[in-house]
């Protein structure tokens, strides 16, 4: 059964309708992608606002930062995964198979990333994602130490606390205007269906 077949429920413009900015953005996209992602067009409901949008992800998934891209993926899943937000977890959940080389990866950070075998330091960066997503308010300064216990510097709890942040405002708005992932990204990055070798 397919998924619903609209970018949002609140519609996007003709994208010839757009600022040339906007265009150029979207046919990057199209060159990079194949296609452009349902966010980008339904942001452009409010252009300023996807221009914004734009700037924030940018500076906090592509600019340098103690935590890699795939980390900051992965951070992007897990805060997703808490809320349930579709969308996220379909587009970012294809980002982390893209970066790791790893399917499974990709789906246990989606159902529950404590599955993974992750080293001690990605375990407690996502074990704090996950309880500043569901119990905000009882993260104490004994979270913020496990996580320079496990060896992240004042920067890199800085940019974790900013990224899980924009994610959980992000699956707010992607789950208020019932935004769709293109279908495309259910199929990227993924191998060959697996045969395991015959028995003898």
């Amino acid at each position: 059964m397919p998924q619903p077949d609209h970018v949002s429920a609140l519609g996007a413009p003709d994208a010839a309708s757009l600022d040339e900015d906007i265009q150029q953005v979207f046919s990057k996209c199209v060159d990079k992608l194949g296609f452009v992602p349902n966010v980008l067009a339904a942001y452009s409901l409010r252009p300023n606002k996807l221009r914004n949008f734009m700037a924030m992800y940018n500076e906090l998934m592509l600019a340098p930062s103690g935590l890699s891209k795939l980390e900051r993926e992965m951070i992007a899943v897990v805060v997703s995964s808490a809320n349930h937000c579709y969308y996220c977890l379909v587009a970012h959940g294809q980002a982390v198979r893209a970066l790791s080389g790893d399917p499974q990866l990709g789906e246990m950070m989606v159902m529950n990333y404590r599955v993974a075998q992750l080293d001690p330091r990605q375990r407690a960066m996502l074990d704090f994602a996950w309880k500043l997503t569901k119990s905000p308010e009882v993260v104490t300064e004994e979270d913020r130490q496990a996580l320079r216990s496990a060896g992240l510097s004042t920067e890199d709890i800085f940019d974790l606390a900013d990224t899980v942040a924009f994610y959980n405002m992000s699956n707010r708005m992607a789950i208020g205007t019932d935004m769709i992932p293109n279908p495309e990204y259910h199929g990227m990055n993924r191998p060959e269906p697996f045969l395991p070798p015959p028995r003898e």
